[in-house]
């Protein structure tokens, strides 16, 4: 099977020969990923674009958030974020606040001038340079290894190739990396190479099971499987913002409680999402 796999992409390859492309001539972004609840039929477009509303209507989306998708015009001076710096970012933000993993990323980039400079450092330096934003010694081995491994295959420190490809292609390249998971490809797709995919963090892991968006019993991968097949491409980027930026600010549409089943809010205050909430099984 492995044989017959290599000699199609092989073809492949010979059929469609890889070239530099111009910005805007990018292959078409689909996914082979499959849905883990084919049968659990929400959220379903209306739904997403009425929660969309209402939490625009609500909260603005963050500038931090919204400068990833404002293009910018040939007289824009600010320089945009390469894909190894936004994928070093997302790796710093893994299980510490949004404050201490901006201030580990900067700490970093003051620390060592190029990322040449990273990978010669030793681990213990990295790790002073990082420590502010927490696990400093599983973030910096992903970093090196991560460096290292570009070094190795691709005989430099850049990442901004992966713009030339397709969204499968984009994810098998960076699974390559050791410590580089399903939402940190995610986040670098969505934000660094503008592609449509729909990060599943913690807030948006909560809420979705509260208001019934995936079974009770989803996991956090599951759920991103699943609402990356129902939610609609043109929605993803600011749903996502969006309810990040509510799971952060409202606790009342939220669950700390596993997989049992959470309570609708009863107050006067409710949260416009329990609206939505539904038995889910």
């Amino acid at each position: 099977m492995e044989k017959i796999r290599k000699r199609k992409q092989v073809e492949r390859e010979q059929q469609h020969p890889k070239s530099k492309s111009i910005r805007g001539s990018r292959k078409p972004t689909t996914t082979n990923d499959k849905d883990p609840y084919p049968f659990h039929t929400r959220p379903d477009p209306q739904e997403c674009q009425a929660i969309r509303d209402i939490l625009l209507s609500l909260h603005a989306i963050p500038p931090e958030l919204a400068k990833y998708r404002q293009l910018q015009s040939p007289n824009d001076t600010v320089q945009q974020e390469t894909v190894l710096d936004g994928l070093v970012r997302t790796v710093l933000s893994q299980n510490t606040t949004e404050t201490n993993s901006q201030r580990a990323f900067h700490s970093l980039k003051a620390s060592f001038p190029t990322w040449e400079h990273v990978l010669s450092a030793e681990s213990k330096d990295l790790e002073n340079a990082i420590r502010c934003g927490g696990l400093a010694p599983t973030k910096s081995s992903c970093i090196k290894n991560v460096l290292r491994l570009l070094v190795e295959r691709r005989g430099k420190m850049c990442l901004e190739y992966l713009r030339d490809l397709s969204i499968d292609e984009i994810k098998a390249e960076l699974s390559l990396f050791k410590g580089i998971g399903p939402k940190t490809v995610a986040c670098v797709l969505m934000f660094n190479l503008q592609l449509d995919d729909f990060p599943v963090d913690t807030h948006i892991f909560e809420i979705a099971k509260t208001i019934g968006w995936v079974p009770a019993v989803a996991d956090r991968n599951k759920t991103y499987l699943h609402l990356n097949q129902r939610i609609p491409n043109e929605l993803k980027f600011e749903l996502n913002c969006l309810l990040y930026t509510h799971g952060k600010l409202c606790r009342k549409c939220t669950s700390k409680r596993g997989n049992q089943q959470p309570k609708k809010c009863d107050d006067n205050n409710s949260c416009p999402l329990l609206d939505y909430y539904k038995e889910s099984s």
